[in-house]
């Protein structure tokens, strides 16, 4: 998820923790029979489940992490939400809207709906929550970065130069709502279904001021569920069934139960006696479990990658080399790594887009433009390395290679230390593992010269990957400028961004450059998770971003 640097870099540890600990499968509609088609729902409709970490928070101009998300997702819903098939579709709008010519001014209309408290959800609370994630006072991490560039004004009220007033959306009426766009975004319905852009009442949340949304007394849900038995230091809460919500009819589930355990050997045990309906695989569990007849598996569009850094207190590294950073892309198997080493589900990753993520007018995923590249090639890898270490006059080179201290990052790092060092000829790396807020500082320093990390996306759309390294992009912390990579970003986002064809082939370009001709980062693999998940559960839906699961579909049956 396009979060602030600090998520990109926490990526390893929390949403893998997070995944591991509740990961299932997507179960769609069209690859499962209906409840009535496959057998009577039970009478008991409760999912539990076990997740590795609490929830932080559930206002959502405030989220900036996956489980928050995932809760959001559940219990609250915006103009459009993603379905069973990760299609945004209309949520709180009533159908599709009314778009400008020049794909400038958005026009909803929205359905009638209610807050959990039967109040009517209206177009003025999906004012309100806008302008107060925009608004710098509030300390939205999400709203500033999601907005700036999209929504007209959000930039200069982010930087104090406007008024929150001034953000381009207003209330026409009750049930019509428009949108002002600095330019055409090819991705914004896409968009209108992550949790920042979810409506809040505005008279609750400036009666309860700073106590809004501390704990479940002290939130409204106008989505599928309520939140129930929470706080934000709480080891169990529960999602129940909101009477409310405009689609209930459609909500098998009366509750779903969550229990935090952070250990995934417990969290095995409590599904073997029948204690959880889902328990995440990692490592050792992963390959124990691999071949279950109950095991489902996922695979997030999640990418790892090591990003090099070339410039270090004002100095060119080593790294400055095309051919030292093609040689290091190059010098380890991807394969094992993902088999073996992780053995969870991932997949090696000869790309930065990840595979069955975004799509075109005709289906086509964006992976079949490039395909692979940069794949594992011992024997170029060190003809690449001896011209680069030539060229640079060197005959060893050691390098710090940057990393977080989880077990996983240990575990990860051991293998790229063994594989790179062995194919590479005096070639050291120096391993720092430290701990996060110690990774953020070197990071923003720019205080290394290797740093393995990864990203997430925000919206359906290459592009969530492809600007983190345009030369002015607060994520391109590691001094890499290509010119016809800025001005190919320029065009997709400018005039090529209602020409869909065009700007599908600029963006792969991008890609092409990055990854291939400059090797700017070299990229691991697509994360995966596998899970044991009881046969009786079904239609639990899994999603590429802005929460990871639904539970909207999710039935039971044939657990009685």
């Amino acid at each position: 998820m396009k979060r602030n640097k600090a998520w990109a870099l926490a990526i390893s540890a929390s949403l893998t923790a997070m995944l591991a600990a509740c990961g299932g499968e997507q179960e769609t509609a069209t690859d499962k029979e209906s409840a009535s088609q496959q057998g009577e729902l039970d009478s008991v409709q409760e999912l539990r489940l076990t997740t590795g970490s609490g929830v932080p928070t559930m206002d959502s101009v405030m989220a900036d992490d996956a489980v928050s998300f995932t809760m959001l997702n559940n219990a609250g819903e915006g103009l459009y939400r993603l379905d069973q098939h990760n299609t945004a579709i209309p949520a709180m709008a009533s159908g599709e809207p009314e778009i400008s010519e020049d794909g400038l001014t958005y026009t909803f209309t929205l359905r009638e709906a209610n807050w959990s408290d039967g109040s009517p959800v209206t177009a003025h609370d999906l004012v309100f929550a806008w302008q107060r994630a925009a608004d710098p006072e509030t300390g939205s991490t999400y709203g500033p970065y999601m907005m700036a560039g999209t929504i007209k004004n959000a930039a200069a009220i982010a930087e104090g130069k406007l008024d929150k007033s001034e953000l381009g959306i207003t209330a026409q009426d009750d049930q019509t709502l428009v949108v002002s766009l600095e330019r055409p975004i090819p991705y914004f319905l896409s968009l209108m279904a992550f949790g920042t852009f979810y409506p809040q009442k505005e008279a609750y949340v400036t009666e309860l001021g700073d106590q809004y949304a501390v704990d479940s007394e002290n939130l409204l849900s106008n989505g599928p569920f309520i939140l129930a038995n929470w706080d934000a230091t709480a080891a169990s809460w529960e999602l129940e069934k909101n009477p409310e919500y405009w689609d209930a009819e459609t909500v098998k589930l009366d509750k779903v139960e969550f229990n935090i355990v952070p250990d995934p050997g417990t969290g095995v045990n409590l599904y073997e006696t029948g204690e959880a309906d889902r328990a995440g695989l990692a490592g050792e569990f992963a390959m124990q479990y691999a071949e279950d007849e109950e095991v489902v598996r996922v695979l997030k569009p999640s990418v790892y990658y090591l990003q090099f850094n070339q410039e270090r207190e004002g100095e060119p590294t080593p790294l400055a080399n095309p051919k030292l950073r093609k040689a290091l892309a190059l010098s380890f198997n991807k394969q094992d790594l993902a088999d073996i080493v992780l053995a969870n589900g991932s997949i090696p990753a000869d790309f930065l887009v990840p595979t069955e993520f975004t799509f075109n007018a005709n289906n086509e995923d964006f992976r079949q433009v490039n395909g692979d590249m940069m794949e594992f090639n011992a024997e170029e890898a060190k003809a690449l390395w001896a011209e680069g270490l030539e060229e640079e006059g060197l005959t060893e080179v050691s390098l710090e290679y940057l990393s977080g201290d989880t077990e996983l990052s240990k575990k990860i790092d051991a293998y790229m230390k063994d594989q790179m060092e062995g194919t590479l000829e005096g070639l050291t790396l120096e391993m720092s593992q430290v701990p996060f807020n110690v990774l953020l500082d070197k990071n923003e320093a720019q205080d290394y010269d290797i740093q393995s990390t990864g990203w997430g996306p925000d919206f359906q759309d290459p592009i969530t990957f492809l600007d983190l390294f345009a030369t002015e992009s607060p994520q391109n912390t590691m001094a890499y400028s290509n010119e016809q990579v800025d001005e190919l970003l320029e065009q997709a986002n400018g005039e090529l961004a209602l020409k869909p064809e065009e700007r599908w082939q600029a963006l792969a370009e991008v890609e092409k450059i990055l990854v291939e001709e400059d090797a700017a980062i070299a990229n691991m693999y697509q994360f995966g998770s596998m899970a044991l998940q009881k046969p009786y559960v079904h239609d639990v839906i899994t999603h590429p971003f802005t929460g990871d699961f639904s539970y909207k579909w999710a039935y039971i049956s044939g657990r009685e």
